[in-house]
């Protein structure tokens, strides 16, 4: 029975990895920041199957312990400060984490076990301001905020550390994906649950930053697969996952207060405040070699995963309103 070592496990693509590796009869091995607030929400249902041990990404000595103790095949790092408009009110905390975090990781797998399969979580952010459209794998970057900037830092150390100590390292070059699990920071769950409240008679209003932005979305279940048939190549290889597909911010609103009946135009109120300082505005994949090479495809549409969403969405109100009174 193999182990994997997912750091960042309690977030949106750590339970559903987690949920895939159980089913392959993996031992799971889950690590979290030492905190008074941890949030086990999210893998609550799986979480007697998992080994939670405590550990920290700005500590070296911690991983280095965890690697030895547990002594996992794959280690699979999809921990991170990962909300880009944080970014840039804590940019020192972000490249910590966020990039020199994954050296630290790869040190201590080299030192430990150099025979392990690493799995690095990098990001379409990395593109920024696009030099080619869709952007493929060997698409040049150019970041627009320190999240790209950091995660890029730990695409390349990844690459690095593979090509000069022949380490299994892979990036993942993950588009935007969203699920019910998604944080309320992030746009599609702010809108979802907005669309939630509004037509519960909770709000009144859902204030936005750029109605124009196009991102490439995708359901973050099913991205966690590709994850997983990376690290069970032959060779080590980046891929790019994505829909291959763009929609605006505007056309998600559409179709999420569609779902339940209501026109978007009367709620949402396009809002200076939250425009980023640089703003990414055209992100879409070209999947084409993840397709090729992985047999990769996703199985949930966008229209799919916006709906799923704010059924979750009502769901939760409902359970909420319904404790309430």
């Amino acid at each position: 029975m193999p182990t994997a070592l997912i750091t960042g496990i309690t977030g949106q693509d750590g339970s559903y990895l987690a949920e895939l590796l159980l089913e392959k009869g993996y031992t799971v091995v889950g690590m979290v920041r030492r905190s008074s607030t941890v949030t086990f929400e999210r893998i609550h249902h799986i979480q007697d199957q998992i080994n939670i041990i405590q550990g920290d990404l700005h500590d070296q000595s911690s991983l280095v312990e965890i690697i030895e103790e547990y002594e996992p095949e794959e280690v699979y790092n999809l921990a991170a400060q990962s909300f880009v408009p944080t970014s840039w009110n804590q940019p020192v905390l972000t490249g910590e984490v966020t990039g020199l975090g994954v050296t630290r990781l790869l040190e201590a797998i080299r030192h430990v076990n150099p025979k392990i399969r690493f799995y690095q979580a990098s990001t379409s952010e990395m593109f920024g301001k696009v030099v080619e459209v869709p952007q493929k794998e060997t698409t040049p970057f150019y970041p627009r905020s320190p999240y790209g900037v950091a995660k890029l830092y730990g695409h390349w150390i990844t690459i690095n550390y593979r090509e000069s100590y022949n380490l299994f390292a892979v990036s993942g070059i993950l588009f935007n994906h969203e699920s019910p699990r998604r944080g309320l920071e992030f746009v599609t769950r702010k809108i979802t649950n907005g669309v939630a409240r509004i037509k519960n008679g909770l709000a009144k209003e859902l204030r936005l930053g750029n109605l124009e932005s196009r991102r490439d979305w995708g359901y973050a279940g099913d991205y966690v697969h590709a994850m997983w048939q990376m690290l069970q190549q032959p060779t080590p290889e980046d891929f790019v996952i994505g829909m291959g597909e763009t929609h605006a911010v505007r056309e998600l609103c559409e179709l999420a207060f569609k779902h339940v009946g209501l026109d978007h135009s009367k709620y949402v109120i396009q809002d200076p405040k939250f425009y980023r300082p640089a703003e990414v505005d055209l992100l879409v994949s070209d999947p084409s070699k993840a397709h090729n090479i992985l047999g990769w495809k996703p199985r949930v549409s966008f229209e799919q995963l916006i709906q799923k969403m704010v059924d979750a969405d009502m769901d939760r109100m409902s359970e909420s309103i319904g404790k309430v009174y």
